[in-house]
């Protein structure tokens, strides 16, 4: 599947990048934020701006005739249309909120998509010295150690982690909470850890074991880590059950073993 240079050369670069920007993300973190709004609640620092136009820079100079969609850039031109071309997918920092208040779980999100499906996956995340990797096939790493989905079956066993997004509507907020109430009947507890990417790679390293967000941002927030999750044993898949779109701005993850029931419980708790 592999375009214009192989998978693992791809994962190379993009692992030397990412730990490049997460440099500027750990020393960012420690001093004050200059921080605008593009939402009621949702956050953009210099810094997110910095290390998306330093991650931009470093693979348009190793692949020049790839494709790059980034948040920060579409927040600013617009959204541009994912192609089967080969396209990297970065957030530059998932976890802005968290990176404003101090709170560690942050990270550098690197996807690269051919022919729309996404082959390689870095989630970096420096205040906690946590770099996870996939390439399409080849399985999937914390730090260079293999990781696998957990193997519970039930949901009453299984921890969830899940996301309120940035709408503070009262429809969305009704509806959010409403699922969680429904949801929490069924599971052990559930988490809300500030980032999409890492919620998801939680699942991948068995850490949670299911995991949903609808309404997050767009495909930077989920390009890279449905890799990870994928190559370590997990299922991605539409909260509705059906299948995963990177566009739809839906996903759900969870282990082989329980997502008929988590689906379920999902579609029980609209």
């Amino acid at each position: 599947m592999a375009e214009n240079g192989s998978l693992s050369e791809f994962l190379t670069v993009a692992i030397d990048v990412a730990q490049q920007a997460g440099e500027v993300i750990r020393k960012g973190f420690y001093q004050t934020k200059i921080v605008e709004h593009k939402g009621s609640v949702d956050l953009v620092t210099e810094t997110d701006k910095a290390c998306e136009d330093l991650i931009f820079n470093h693979l348009k100079q190793h692949f020049p005739s790839h494709k790059f969609i980034g948040e920060e850039t579409t927040a600013a031109n617009g959204v541009s249309q994912l192609t089967d071309e080969p396209t990297w997918i970065v957030d530059p920092l998932d976890g802005t909120t968290n990176f404003v208040h101090g709170f560690p779980f942050v990270c550098v999100c690197i996807g690269l998509t051919i022919k729309k499906v996404p082959v390689v996956g870095v989630v970096y995340n420096p205040i906690m010295n946590e770099l996870f990797t996939a390439t399409d096939g080849n399985g999937a790493f914390l730090n260079g150690n293999p990781i696998k989905v957990s193997s519970h079956s039930e949901l009453v066993k299984c921890l969830l982690t899940t996301e309120a997004g940035t709408k503070r509507d009262k429809a969305t907020l009704d509806a959010t909470t409403n699922r969680i109430n429904s949801l929490l009947y069924k599971v052990r507890s559930i988490r809300m850890g500030g980032s999409c990417a890492l919620g998801l790679c939680g699942v991948a390293c068995g850490r949670n074991d299911l995991f949903y967000e609808i309404g997050f941002g767009g495909p930077w927030d989920v390009a890279a880590a449905v890799v990870i999750v994928k190559e370590a044993g997990g299922v991605i898949f539409d909260p509705s059950g059906n299948d995963f779109d990177i566009t739809a701005q839906r996903v759900a993850a969870s282990n082989p073993l329980v997502k008929d029931a988590f689906v379920e419980a999902l579609q029980q708790s609209a």
